[in-house]
């Protein structure tokens, strides 16, 4: 059994719904932690200077998961709170707290984050803002923002198709992912993120981002997602064979390269 596996239980909630999305990582956590593409360092830059952040700035990381972009800021030096449901990727998150100790972790929802109101510089959103009550949530991140403050939704968006790796790749995950297509309809397009901060002006920048993965780690990737067969489905056997005939028609010096735009999305929401 490659390492990886080890990672994974058998998941816990139900995978056909995607309105219950903390459920929905339980038993992969480290999994997600270790495979999932980490947020470009540019993304913080862009941030420092458009929306003016200070030493002294505060930022509400909404959705943490396992603190894949908090670690970020917390490398920089700032201060984060990191709200995330979820028991297991919140346990995760708090680990970073022996290196880190100016992270707080919080057990609460987007749409009701219980964090106190005008006490933050920066709302950040990674990777999950198209699980939220996209209304309720900006009412609440608007409440946490102090006057003048700032909310920037990130997205690893992975690409899709233009080469036979990354063609293939896509179509695995249609082959395999339990829900693949349900979770794939709730993603939000560009015109929904910039609605989410309407009236206020939505600002984006994109930077290109890339994962070299061995095979554990391509497996790992895989398996870290939501609509993802878990060890003890029926077809999880199927397609670990598969992802192995996948890195070995493209891999080059033991490793594939994944692909993505890390795209950040920012405004005021006045």
């Amino acid at each position: 059994m490659s390492g990886w596996r080890k990672l994974c239980g058998t998941g816990g909630g139900t995978l056909t719904d995607t309105q219950h999305f903390p459920d929905r990582f339980t038993g992969c956590v480290e999994s997600y932690r270790q495979f999932r593409p980490r947020y470009p360092d540019a993304v913080v830059t862009l941030l420092e200077k458009e929306c003016r952040l200070t030493a002294d700035s505060v930022i509400a990381d909404i959705a943490a998961g396992t603190g894949l972009l908090a670690e970020v800021f917390l490398a920089r030096g700032y201060e984060v709170v990191a709200v995330e449901p979820n028991a297991e990727m919140r346990a995760a998150c708090e680990t970073l707290t022996e290196r880190f100790p100016q992270l707080r972790c919080v057990d609460s929802a987007a749409e009701a984050t219980g964090l106190k109101a005008h006490a933050f510089d920066l709302v950040t959103v990674a990777q999950a803002l198209h699980w939220f009550d996209l209304e309720r949530a900006r009412d609440e991140f608007a409440r946490v923002l102090r006057p003048g403050g700032w909310c920037a939704v990130i997205y690893n968006e992975r690409r899709i198709g233009g080469d036979g790796f990354h063609d293939d790749y896509e179509e695995l995950l249609r082959e395999f992912g339990i829900d693949y297509e349900v979770v794939q309809r709730q993603h939000l397009t560009v015109e929904k993120i910039e609605g989410f901060f309407a009236p206020s002006e939505m600002r984006r920048v994109i930077f290109p981002n890339a994962q070299l993965l061995s095979l554990e780690a391509l497996e790992g990737r895989i398996v870290s997602s939501s609509y993802i067969p878990k060890p003890g489905h029926a077809r999880y056997a199927e397609m670990c064979d598969a992802i192995a005939v996948l890195f070995e028609k493209y891999q080059k010096d033991g490793v594939v390269r994944l692909e993505y735009e890390c795209a950040v999305s920012y405004g005021r929401l006045g």
